[in-house]
């Protein structure tokens, strides 16, 4: 159990350091609670002097009243003989009726001290959630563009999206709404406590005897909510993937008449959170009313103890005091459950909390070196030496030594499964080498800063990935460029006809993930965002495998004109588009088996010749 609180706390407290710098509303919110806590007993301590009016007992108050106004002194008693004081003097002049109004009006001097200092506090903390909130998914957001493609390939996007959002919503309103509790509620309990001790200190001693009792009972019922919010979060983030992948793939699911399929998929998920949340419900709620009880049998059992002291005779109180106690111990019991529920409460929020700082605790398996040095502008050649590369235990790529040479054309063919996509996503660092080197003019890029080597790159793959911008923005991305500029790209790219076609032309929307364009009028705004980049390295990744001929025939114009002048690593999936490369490599099971021209390895007789043979006959028939 304390290991677990220790790990509560810890994580409580990680969540609350995403408000720092602390010095900035700590000092004010404590002072504003302190205010207002002590305003707040005020109300209650009132009810004493106040009964002994009502039932006229007030000959016994100028007993207790100071002759001379008291020194100030950091005490009750200071407070005590000070009120004494001057309520002597208004009773001695004005009688009980001035002595009512007198009490009456400090009560609601100090409710209204109270209520002003608990909404100063209350600002505070709006304020200190919002930073919360914003730095978290800041952090988050920051971590996750910097985690390598591989962290990407073992997740689920609907998880992560529901650490973005469920996760986030659950940490601000479990966790940081919960902070007044965390800090008003223990503050009023001591300080409730302090009084009440002062007080009577038989009656607080019996109510400490019996308030532990409960209070280990609740930490159980607050340890089942901890495993079923873990479960609950984890149910909720698989449902979201299903809806991801429901919206990716929607027309997959028409197309097979897969409706009724990925309806009962979706409501299985749906069914699951839903007991798990109904079930972390029903415990939640049970903390409230067994505090409630639980408080209620300690009072009962206080009003026995003390009214067996008063009638006996063995204590100092009196009828009004002893009232007066009960009133102040009943408000022990507000914090107490509140403090009780918002630990209840947190649990989920704490759950959720786990889940963003694991993300964001995850170390990049690609990063720079502490020495990392900037990648000179191209020049020579790029080098790969001994290059190997696993995924797991599983080898993938072994012995690729290779050269290319400025401005030429290498391309990589063979077999679905032969480590092409992979080799060229070592390039750019996507992936680091298990072994061997990529070096490119002679620096090795493991020694070079990421920004550095990717900057001197420019990738076009067979999915085009845009955004859900402009047709402008996305070829303009990332980069100054002018608007003479990125048209001058479209060009070139062959894609500045259709665009002008467009209803809004360089400003039109073109939807989630170009949605509106077809495949080639994607590729070609792909290819028109390298262009405009100019970057001296060009990888194409199978770039126009998807399209139909007439696209094709569009596309590979673009890339030609794209790759002129350029070191150009292509993979081809149609051997027809790489017939002109300086050198064509044929991989196989990881494995270099071929290398040379198109007509060398015609002449060759070897894989490569069988592929070309079965593309020409599959495109003969």
């Amino acid at each position: 159990m304390p290991v677990t609180f220790a790990a509560v706390m810890k994580t409580y407290l990680r969540i609350l350091h995403y408000a720092r710098p602390l010095a900035s509303f700590l000092p004010q919110y404590l002072v504003y609670t302190v205010l207002g806590i002590f305003f707040g007993l005020a109300n209650f301590t009132l009810i004493i002097p106040l009964l002994k009016v009502l039932f006229d007992k007030t000959a016994q108050v100028p007993l207790q009243a100071p002759a001379t106004l008291p020194a100030f002194r950091v005490s009750l008693d200071w407070i005590k003989d000070t009120f004494y004081y001057y309520f002597a003097d208004v009773l001695a002049a004005y009688g009980n009726m001035g002595a009512l109004t007198f009490v009456c009006i400090i009560v609601v001097i100090s409710v209204l001290m109270s209520n002003v200092f608990r909404y100063l506090s209350l600002r505070i903390l709006a304020q200190v959630r919002a930073r919360v909130i914003s730095t978290l998914r800041r952090d988050l957001y920051h971590r996750i563009i910097g985690l390598p493609l591989s962290f990407f390939g073992g997740e689920r996007k609907g998880d992560l999206m529901s650490r973005f959002t469920s996760d986030v919503q659950e940490v601000e309103t479990s966790v940081v709404n919960t902070l007044t509790a965390v800090v008003q509620e223990p503050l009023k309990i001591i300080s409730f406590f302090a009084l009440l001790f002062y007080i009577s200190v038989p009656l607080t001693l019996f109510t400490l005897v019996l308030l532990p009792i409960s209070g280990v009972l609740i930490a159980g019922v607050a340890k089942r909510l901890r495993t079923q919010a873990k479960q609950s979060q984890k149910t909720l983030g698989t449902m979201l993937s299903v809806i991801d992948e429901t919206l990716g793939g929607i027309r997959v699911i028409k197309a097979f008449n897969a409706q009724p399929y990925i309806k009962d998929k979706f409501e299985d998920q749906n069914d699951q959170y839903a007991r798990t949340s109904r079930a972390m419900d029903n415990t939640r709620d049970l903390a409230s009313p067994f505090s409630e009880f639980a408080g209620v049998t300690v009072v009962a059992g206080l009003l026995y103890f003390g009214g067996t002291l008063i009638f006996g005779g063995q204590s100092g109180l009196d009828g009004e005091t002893f009232i007066g106690y009960v009133v102040l111990f009943s408000q022990v019991l507000t914090p107490a459950k509140a403090l009780s529920s918002s630990f209840g409460n947190i649990q989920r929020g704490l759950v959720a909390g786990e889940r963003i700082l694991s993300i964001i605790d995850t170390e990049p398996a690609i990063r720079d070196q502490p020495d990392a040095q900037v990648l000179p502008p191209f020049r020579q050649q790029i080098e790969l030496r001994n290059l190997q590369f696993s995924y797991g235990d599983q080898p993938v790529l072994q012995d690729i030594n290779l050269i290319i040479p400025k401005g030429k054309t290498v391309a990589l063919v063979g077999p679905s499964g032969g480590g092409k996509s992979t080799l060229a996503d070592l390039l750019p660092r996507f992936y680091d080498p298990t072994g061997g080197q990529i070096l490119i003019d002679g620096h090795e890029v493991r020694d070079c800063t990421i920004h550095s080597v990717r900057d001197q790159m420019g990738i076009v793959t067979q999915e085009s990935i845009l955004f859900n911008d402009t047709i402008f923005n996305n070829i303009r991305f990332n980069t100054e460029a002018t608007e003479e500029e990125v048209m001058e790209a479209a060009r070139i790219a062959n894609a500045h006809e259709f665009i002008i076609k467009t209803p809004e032309g360089y400003q039109t929307t073109i939807g989630d993930r170009g949605s509106r364009l077809s495949g080639g009028q994607r590729q070609r705004l792909s290819i028109a965002r390298a262009i405009l980049r100019n970057p001296p390295i060009l990888i194409l990744d199978e770039a126009t495998s998807a399209l139909d001929t007439e696209s094709e025939k569009l596309v590979q114009e673009a890339l030609t004109r794209l790759m002129q002048n350029r070191t150009s690593l292509v993979i081809a999936h149609r051997l027809s588009t790489i017939q002109h490369a300086d050198e064509i490599i044929v991989l196989q099971h990881g494995r270099i088996v071929e290398r040379g021209t198109h007509d060398d390895l015609l002449r060759g007789g070897g894989l490569y010749q069988r592929l070309n043979q079965m593309q020409t006959n599959g495109m003969l028939a």
